[in-house]
């Protein structure tokens, strides 16, 4: 075992200490957050929660569950996260397969269409323009259309078979009367997972949290997904009280429960990603370093 120095000693201390404090830079507003969603609204107002709850109260949780535009974007957003993640990962894999064959003709042509169109574009206005044009206003479709071709996702999937998949397994495939088609589905895919995973979860994120194109795109409020809902109750401070199906006890008036719905809102909004991650975490570090040097 080799014996450790002052100055290793100190050095390590220092390195716990600089971790210790940027970890506790990261979780105390998440810890936050979470306690203020079990306080009362005049607590938290009053700036009295700092580390434990302060009179404690499900009042928000409850507004939160009866609020009917809450529940709603719910069920958009899940709508938009389980179609527009399976669109996007299936259009990168049938874009990114053919680009790996070294015998596609064209391919370098076809790479460079898609990267220019990652630097430039119409921008808003014409985007808006396509949208109508195509009928798409105030239908989820707008939300999931744009966003099943994600030209970075199509790069990497491309590099991963390159990398991982090779040409000889084709080869071996073929001679034992495989198609293409079989190859990538019963083959490719499977091989591929630990990045169809990382690919997958960037996606489902990416989905969940965008807002940008409900404000554009949906006028109908029973439509919005559950972000263009927190936006109005935590950006624009607006919350409807006829939205909420039953008296919620112990909110005494609207800014009590905006309050109330605020920290309780941010808590339930992120459960649906914190369930998903540990199922996709062990894909990470594999799926990560694809494209990394190796030597």
């Amino acid at each position: 075992m080799i014996q450790q120095t002052k100055k290793d000693k100190r050095f390590i201390l220092i390195n716990y200490i600089l971790l210790s404090l940027f970890l506790f830079i990261v979780l105390y507003p998440v810890w936050i957050i979470l306690i203020s969603s079990f306080s009362s609204p005049a607590q938290v107002a009053a700036g009295k929660v700092w580390i434990i709850p302060v009179d404690f109260s499900l009042d928000g949780y409850q507004a939160v569950f009866n609020y009917k535009l809450i529940m709603s974007g719910f069920a958009n957003s899940f709508f938009l996260l389980i179609l527009g993640t399976a669109l996007c990962l299936f259009v990168s894999i049938i874009g990114a397969y053919p680009l790996s064959r070294k015998e596609l003709y064209g391919k370098k042509s076809i790479m460079f269409i898609f990267t220019f169109t990652m630097f430039f574009g119409g921008g808003l206005i014409p985007f808006f323009i396509l949208i109508k044009d195509l009928g798409l206003i105030n239908s989820l479709w707008s939300l999931i259309l744009p966003s099943s071709i994600n030209v970075w996702n199509i790069i990497m999937m491309k590099t991963y078979f390159q990398t991982t998949i090779p040409s000889e397994l084709l080869d071996a495939s073929k001679i034992d009367g495989c198609d293409d088609f079989t190859f990538l589905f019963k083959i490719a895919i499977p091989l591929s997972m630990p990045i169809i995973a990382v690919l997958g979860l960037f996606t489902a994120v990416s989905l969940w949290n965008s807002y940008f194109n409900a404000l554009i795109f949906i006028n109908d409020s029973n439509k919005f997904p559950l972000q263009l809902v927190l936006r109005d109750i935590l950006v624009m401070n607006q919350a409807d009280p006829t939205q909420i199906g039953q008296n919620v006890l112990g909110i005494k008036n609207q800014q009590d429960l905006i309050q109330s719905l605020k920290y309780a809102v941010i808590v339930v909004s992120t459960i649906p990603l914190l369930v998903i991650y540990p199922f996709v975490q062990k894909f990470f570090v594999k799926g990560l370093i694809v494209g990394s040097l190796k030597g």
